[in-house]
């Protein structure tokens, strides 16, 4: 059946993805709420979608089309990927804490990580792959921006996100989406990305909110910005360049 999908329009089958993914995940965590232990069934759904979508690659030999393999360049091009790394240690720059016991720590970091899997192989492999034989500047673009807007649903989703940090995190989540497309674009792999977007949302489970105020968050999404919206511009003037 998915090979069908596929074979039929492979953008529908990037959305099919991308409204299952939100949907369920969002549901994942209304029912973890719910039952009063974080992120439990959204851990569950994350790693069923993950089984399901690398089942899916396997089985029909895609995983280096969809950019599962190593990097097609050298570390040294990509600037040895600093800028990424700086973007990890945001959520630990007000301090650390723990904001819940172990048990739900430890699903929290593992939800995450399937949400850096899943996100990146939907948005970067399926949804960019599928558009960019047409126009790649539009795929750039779409993948981008609704990689971000898709960040809205967390104030529907009762995972109790207030307005002003979403709408932060829907602004430098669409510059992190370019970043990771240009990453992806540029290396042939999804691999430090899907490393990259894991760790970065796994380590805010240890971030210290209590200790933000509001001027500090939107000074942090400015940096942000500015920090994965500067280093795919770069990635981009480096095509750019190497097309001449």
């Amino acid at each position: 059946m998915l090979k069908k999908l596929y074979d039929k329009s492979k953008i529908w089958f990037a959305v099919m993805w991308i409204v299952s993914y939100c949907v369920l995940m969002s549901v994942g965590d209304s029912l973890s709420v719910m039952l009063g232990v974080e992120k439990s069934v959204t851990f569950a759904v994350g790693l069923a979608l993950s089984f399901v979508l690398l089942l899916f690659l396997k089985k029909n030999g895609m995983f280096e089309y969809y950019g599962l393999c190593c990097p097609k360049v050298s570390a040294k091009t990509m600037l040895y990927y600093i800028p990424v790394l700086v973007m990890l240690t945001t959520n630990c720059w007000y301090g650390l804490t723990f904001n819940f016991g172990v048990l739900e720590t430890v699903l929290y970091i593992l939800a995450m990580l399937c949400v850096g899997f899943l996100e990146e192989v939907i948005f970067r492999g399926l949804l960019f792959e599928a558009m960019r034989k047409e126009n790649v500047k539009s795929a750039i673009i779409i993948s981008s921006v609704t990689f971000g807007i898709g960040h809205i649903i967390n104030l529907v989703n009762g995972s109790g996100a207030e307005i002003l940090p979403n709408l932060l995190q829907v602004i430098y989540a669409t510059a992190a989406g370019f970043m990771f497309v240009m990453m992806y674009y540029k290396t042939k792999s999804l691999i430090i990305c899907i490393a990259a977007h894991g760790i970065f949302n796994a380590l805010s489970v240890f971030a210290n909110e209590a200790n933000t105020t509001q001027n500090m968050r939107i000074l942090t999404a400015i940096a942000l910005t500015v920090l994965t919206g500067g280093y795919a511009t770069y990635i981009a003037l480096t095509l750019r360049k190497n097309a001449k």
